[in-house]
């Protein structure tokens, strides 16, 4: 069993938080244990919690057409949540839950190594930079180099879909994020 299948096993078992109480299932991450890129979210939502997998609603459909649009293909990049328990309602996760998830998604980040590490939306920015004062729509499709990882703050594709003049910066950011990738290579 690789280390990523281990924490997700812990993941599916876990009892850290209240979280656990209303989960459907817990939601690990999916994607290949050598990828380059790594999204990571804010949390589970009902259809995620149904599956057990990050990103297979609207919100997740629209990053699986961004993706494409800088070609990128959905299977090549590691795709997980700052929480891996949906919250109620689909809340912001609180601070003691994502606390509570915190060593998982570090140990995937040390499992994975990625060359580039994705945030999707402001939940996911402030905590793995540690920094409650970052604004994603000011940093949206940058490059930040943060405790020796590089980081593409992005804003979150579900603010597309419940805000149509989200939609151009959001695609803005992915358009910035497919050049950072050109770069790269």
């Amino acid at each position: 069993m690789s280390v990523l299948e281990e924490i997700a096993e812990q993941i599916r078992g876990c009892t850290r938080c209240r979280l656990c109480e209303g989960r459907t299932q817990a939601v690990p991450g999916v994607g290949p244990e050598d990828a380059e890129i790594m999204f990571i979210g804010e949390a589970p939502g009902r259809d995620e919690d149904t599956q057990g997998e990050p990103f297979v609603g609207p919100a997740g459909q629209m990053l699986t057409q961004l993706l494409a649009g800088i070609g990128v293909d959905r299977g090549d990049v590691y795709i997980t949540n700052i929480c891996k328990c949906r919250p109620p309602s689909n809340r912001t996760p609180r601070p003691d839950e994502v606390e509570a998830c915190r060593e998982y998604l570090d140990g995937q980040i040390a499992a994975i190594r990625p060359t580039l590490i994705c945030t999707l939306g402001a939940p996911a920015l402030k905590t793995l930079l540690d920094d409650a004062t970052l604004s994603v729509m000011k940093l949206n499709g940058t490059v930040l180099e943060r405790h020796h990882l590089t980081f593409v703050p992005l804003i979150h594709p579900a603010a597309g879909l419940h805000q149509d003049r989200m939609r151009q910066p959001i695609q803005d950011g992915f358009r910035r994020l497919g050049e950072i990738l050109t770069e790269l290579r």
